[in-house]
């Protein structure tokens, strides 16, 4: 969502769709920054919301944003990669590196008010080679609020090892689920039979 009153539009009418075809909760993000940009799409049907980069630029937003709406469906979207030993945090779809550290500002962020931190570890991101264990596993060791891992899904292992060893609250995946090589019915059967807590 931007300023711009077409493009306003034309997000919370493709939101309208999705929730009319849909019956599970979903989350929209990309271009969040206003009070005005997350009541539209909550009033179009979304249950929560997704901000990253206008977080980062303006952190008072969480809070403004969790006090106006609640902070359970405030998602604090944080992308980074490992640089020089430090998780560096990225904007604008990974494509900014900030002085902000990951572990610093995910704490901040729920001190701020948001209700879940989305983790996506760019050093996975597309590999298909496993989630980042080490740092979400810190993540939900130091939070109190929900974490999401994301990057690096490839086969029904790396999901039951984030689960099992970082003890993540979700698992996030596109492609493998896009293209057929993960069926979500096959993946939720193998994590309960594996112990975890999973929604058939």
């Amino acid at each position: 969502v931007t300023a711009n009153d077409e493009r306003r539009k034309t997000r919370v009418s493709l939101v309208e769709k999705v929730a009319l075809d849909i019956s599970i909760p979903f989350t929209v993000g990309g271009g969040i920054s206003t009070i005005e940009d997350v009541n539209a799409v909550l009033r179009a049907g979304a249950d929560k919301v997704s901000i990253n980069s206008a977080a980062v630029e303006n952190p008072g937003l969480i809070g403004k944003l969790a006090g106006k709406f609640g902070k359970q469906c405030i998602v604090l979207a944080v992308d980074a990669n490992l640089v020089n030993g430090n998780w560096k945090v990225y904007t604008h779809g990974g494509r900014y590196e900030t002085e902000k550290n990951l572990f610093d500002w995910a704490k901040e962020g729920e001190q701020r008010g948001a209700g879940e931190i989305l983790f996506t570890a760019m050093t996975k991101d597309g590999t298909k080679d496993g989630f980042e264990i080490d740092a979400n596993k810190k993540l939900t060791e130091m939070l109190r609020i929900p974490v999401i891992a994301s990057g690096g899904a490839g086969n029904i292992s790396h999901f039951t090892e984030v689960f099992q060893k970082a003890d993540v609250d979700a698992a996030l995946a596109a492609s493998i689920f896009h293209y057929g090589e993960i069926g979500i019915a096959e993946l939720k059967n193998e994590l309960k039979k594996q112990n975890v807590n999973v929604r058939i």
